[in-house]
């Protein structure tokens, strides 16, 4: 008899004391229903502050699937769940979050359409039961990213999903410190099949992403996958200056020609230092960017600091 493939669950969660047992429970009745694997659910926690982590270790002593990685300090949305993906040893890894916004259920069609030979499955949201506007928000981000970016990325994909060992083994040779997930899986280049679903609304907690940390993805994702902001300031700079150019010869003229009656006044060089000066600070704040992400590379710090592991020996 072969033995059973292992599929491995991968669970970021930060003060989810709300959800973890219960996102363990559906997993284990899921998994229960699929006789031909066996499962690790892995939970990394991110140093939550609330009764996650009691509650973490009292599922991994009474069930010896559940793997928790505890980290030092919050490493953040970004490098955390990318972290707990590289500790999988299963022959797929699932990623999905802790809040019940990735449906378990669809776990199922994930291994179906991996056994049919497709190395990533991706959850592609269509639409979500949470607020319209942020979604809409999204989806314009994703478009106009996909407009600039050197590869064709998913829309409203954001990472749950399943992977072959084939990828994770990939992944782990790029080694990158504070990697765009999504723009990493769209780069490696293997055929993915697409599994479409409604993201339900949260019922219990409350959600950890912010501003800031909807920000700093939406500048992760555009620095790493093109150059274009960058060109695209080279090339208005020299627009202006040509214009600038024209204007001020047309002023200079006009001027001569009509030396008495034509007073320039203040306010075109009052117009003209605001919008240049905008303009500088907006491309200013891309390059820096720029810097940022490669200041980051060069620093070449861990993903994580683990504090404790269990279950894993």
């Amino acid at each position: 008899m072969s033995e059973k493939k292992l599929i491995s669950i991968v669970t970021p969660c930060y003060n989810e004391e709300e959800n973890v047992e219960d996102l363990h429970a559906q997993i284990t009745q899921i998994m229960s229903e699929l006789p031909d694997y066996n499962f690790e659910h892995i939970y990394i926690d991110n140093a939550s502050t609330d009764q996650t982590i009691p509650i973490l270790r009292r599922l991994a002593a009474a069930d010896k699937r559940v793997k928790v990685i505890l980290n030092a300090r919050n490493f953040g949305h970004i490098r955390s769940p990318f972290h707990g993906l590289l500790q999988a040893g299963g022959d797929a890894v699932v990623l999905m979050v802790s809040d019940f916004q990735d449906p378990p259920h669809l776990i199922k069609e994930f291994i179906k359409k991996w056994e049919e030979g497709y190395k990533i499955v991706m959850g592609v949201k269509t639409r979500s039961q949470e607020t319209w506007l942020l979604f809409t928000l999204r989806t314009m981000y994703y478009r106009v990213l996909n407009r600039l970016a050197d590869i064709r990325l998913v829309e409203n994909y954001s990472g749950f999903g399943l992977y072959d060992r084939q990828v994770v083994e990939v992944l782990r040779q790029i080694d990158d410190p504070y990697p765009y997930f999504r723009g990493l899986i769209a780069d490696i280049g293997f055929e993915a099949a697409k599994i479409e679903f409604v993201q339900p609304v949260r019922k219990r907690g409350i959600t950890k992403n912010n501003f800031y940390t909807l920000f700093d993805m939406a500048m992760l994702g555009l620095t790493n996958n093109t150059k274009i902001p960058l060109r695209l300031a080279t090339m208005f700079g020299f627009l202006v200056s040509v214009i600038s150019f024209i204007i001020g010869l047309f002023y200079l003229i006009y001027k001569l020609v009509n030396w008495q009656s034509f007073s320039v006044g203040l306010a075109p060089l009052v117009v003209g230092m605001f919008f240049l000066g905008g303009i500088q600070i907006l491309f200013l704040g891309i390059i820096g960017e720029y810097i940022g992400a490669v200041y980051t590379q060069i620093l070449r710090r861990p993903l994580v600091i683990e504090k404790e592991r269990i279950n894993f020996d």
